[in-house]
């Protein structure tokens, strides 16, 4: 709720009763209304990075950027995440989304392009189809890379003994 006056504590501000309830639905929209009434250091990391997903949320942004939102986060802290950042990304009010990553596999569906960077240069660019390839995958890693598309998401895998140079 603090977010709303860009604040860390809420006795800074007043907050009325429909502030109180969009915060509370920001937190169920990211599977953290049980966190409501508790202090923040009792959540998980995965579920601090979606409390802070939702407090972001509350100023209704027209961008959110995302710099590896999952990185610490154990496979089940991720793979929450990253279903409700698909949730997020299939919403119609959902504000434009950048998401930085290292690992194909934490982009979740519904996101639609990709910009490949390689030693601060664009490398690729465009849709994701199109643009998030075994081929651009290599030439950025500098490793031969195998992908894979599961369920709408990305798995990609170094090939054994697959520097390029």
């Amino acid at each position: 709720m603090a977010a709303k006056n860009a604040a860390l504590e809420t006795w800074w501000h007043t907050y009325d009763d429909a502030d109180r309830e969009r915060a509370r639905a920001l937190l169920e929209r990211m599977g953290c209304g049980h966190l409501a009434d508790r202090a923040l250091v009792t959540a998980s990391d995965g579920e601090r990075q979606r409390v802070q997903l939702a407090r972001t949320l509350m100023v209704d942004p027209d961008l959110l950027l995302l710099d590896e939102p999952t990185a610490g986060l154990d496979l089940g802290g991720r793979e929450t995440l990253v279903g409700r950042l698909a949730d997020l990304a299939a919403a119609p009010d959902a504000p434009a989304t950048i998401l930085v990553t290292h690992h194909t596999e934490e982009i979740p569906p519904g996101f639609t392009h990709a910009l490949l960077l390689r030693a601060g240069t664009v490398l690729a660019a465009g849709p994701l189809e199109a643009t998030l390839t075994a081929a651009t995958l290599s030439e950025c890693f500098d490793t031969a890379v195998t992908l894979e598309r599961r369920a709408g998401r990305f798995i990609a895998l170094a090939e054994p003994e697959g520097s390029l140079r």
